[in-house]
């Protein structure tokens, strides 16, 4: 029977515990989901890599927005994948870009070469570029071991044709990885479109707050769609769900 590689997105040390406990491989840790996930705090890196032992990548991504970096932000990319190497992580998650919109290959070279024997991932800064196949090209340059992408849409499902096509292009020479609205209900259809074998969502619910007096004047959040008192954990049963039923898929016929 063959596998897929199912990596878990998550937001906190509940997320890894729960990642680990559906049978995810690896954990993408990150803060701030809703800007897209940013570099989580040092000690939440390390609890989670006191709590699990499947494969923990944690982001590189110093704020959100674009991924253009300047001086700073890249001295600040290369202190935490230091930190992330000195805790044990077995790899770190970056995108870099130019102006231009092109893959930035001086500088993640750079952190590729400070990252070993770690991993890394090249994250959906990818998806930002102005020719995925060049952009694929020069990746696979850096020495990343894995793409990845939405396919250059909003998600995996709306970008499946071209996430097909890198796949074909990659030739096994990187391994790309599906990722952005990855569910249970579609994961079936996205591996039979994409044959891809490595796949990343969060997996997530939001949990009711504990808090019994909420202010009615006042957003702390302020983002429609998202509940002021709801907190985002990934879930067990979910993970394990998107596993079997992507397998299913793999393996029919």
């Amino acid at each position: 029977m063959e596998k897929i590689t199912l990596e878990i997105c998550a937001a906190s040390v509940a997320s890894c515990m729960a990642a680990q406990e559906g049978g995810a491989n690896r954990i993408e840790l990150c803060d701030n989901l809703l800007e897209g996930g940013t570099t989580p705090s040092y000690a939440t890196i390390a609890l989670a890599r006191e709590k699990v032992n499947i494969a923990l990548y944690p982001i590189i991504r110093p704020r959100g927005g674009d991924f253009l970096y300047d001086e700073l932000e890249f001295e600040i990319m290369k202190k935490d994948i230091q930190l992330c190497k000195q805790l044990g992580c077995e790899g770190v998650v970056i995108g870099l870009l130019t102006a231009a919109g092109k893959i930035d290959l001086p500088r993640t070279k750079e952190l590729v070469e400070l990252a070993w024997p770690m991993g890394v991932t090249f994250h959906r800064a990818f998806d930002m570029t102005d020719d995925p196949f060049q952009a694929l090209e020069d990746v696979i340059a850096t020495g990343c071991e894995r793409i990845l992408t939405s396919g250059q849409r909003n998600t995996a499902a709306e970008g499946a044709s071209l996430i097909a096509e890198l796949v074909q292009k990659a030739e096994g020479r990187i391994a790309i990885m599906a990722g952005s609205g990855v569910r249970a209900n579609n994961v079936a259809a996205l591996v039979n479109t994409t044959h891809a074998k490595e796949y990343h969502t969060t997996a997530k619910a939001y949990i009711d707050s504990q808090m019994q007096y909420r202010n009615p004047n006042v957003s702390m959040g302020g983002i429609p769609g998202v509940p002021e008192y709801g907190i985002a954990v990934s879930q067990a049963e979910q993970v394990k769900l998107i596993r079997s039923n992507a397998e299913e898929a793999l393996n029919a016929g």
